[in-house]
């Protein structure tokens, strides 16, 4: 009889596999107009970036992004029109041809785009209440002109560049995301850890039924074509 294969015991939630958000210290966010102050500087498991601790006039405190070049004791002026390296402004205030990152893709609803360490988007330009934004992937995308960015460039770039000495360093990086690490491929695996296991040349298809039971539900589920497509002339 096989047992539970590794998507299954992911689902199921156990100890082993269960997140340990317990040591993240919080969803980043921005705050809305006034002046902040940057109260401390620090490392986050959940996140490759540094953050800031700032808190604004009502002694509520944020966490967001670190861009590099700013110090613990520096004000930040939100939702302004002073293009100063760490202020947050909204898209439509930025210059033409400045960097910024951690930008709002809905106003309002906290950083989501270029938080890696080290990424940027340009600002290209500006019709109406849509700005033109050039992401790292050198493509173009056009933001709602009220979102809030960051300016400069998320701090900490470089940091992956060092390779890991042992395996066990890349080991305990990933488990700190609840990552899986090392991965098994599936046809090296035994027959009772999985159903492409056990077979030194797989001669079976890996096209799956939508009605599998979920501990055969693996590989190409229902897939309506496999191979190649065939160019049109």
């Amino acid at each position: 009889m096989g047992k539970r294969i590794i998507q299954r015991a992911r689902g199921k939630g156990s100890l082993t596999y269960r997140s340990p958000g317990h040591r993240f210290l919080g969803t980043i966010s921005y705050p809305r107009d006034g002046v902040v102050k940057v109260i401390d500087i620090v490392h986050d498991p959940a996140h490759n970036a540094p953050l800031m601790r700032i808190v604004d006039e009502n002694k509520r405190k944020f966490l967001i992004v670190a861009t590099e070049g700013v110090r613990v004791g520096q004000t930040i002026e939100v939702g302004g029109k002073t293009p100063v390296i760490g202020n947050i402004m909204r898209l439509g205030d930025v210059p033409k041809g400045a960097s910024v990152f951690g930008i709002e893709n809905i106003p309002g609803n906290g950083p989501d785009l270029c938080l890696s360490p080290g990424t940027r988007a340009m600002v290209i330009g500006q019709e109406g209440e849509i700005v033109t934004i050039q992401m790292p992937s050198k493509k173009f995308k056009k933001m709602k002109a009220k979102s809030l960015v960051t300016l400069g460039i998320p701090a900490g770039a470089g940091a992956r560049d060092k390779p890991y000495y042992k395996a066990g360093q890349r080991m305990k990086t990933m488990r700190a995301r609840n990552k899986l690490y090392p991965r098994t491929s599936a046809a090296a695996m035994n027959a009772v850890d999985h159903p492409f296991g056990g077979q030194t040349n797989p001669g079976r298809s890996k096209v799956t039924s939508r009605h599998a039971p979920p501990g055969a539900k693996v590989g190409s589920i229902a897939a309506r074509s496999t191979g190649k497509k065939k160019r049109r002339k």
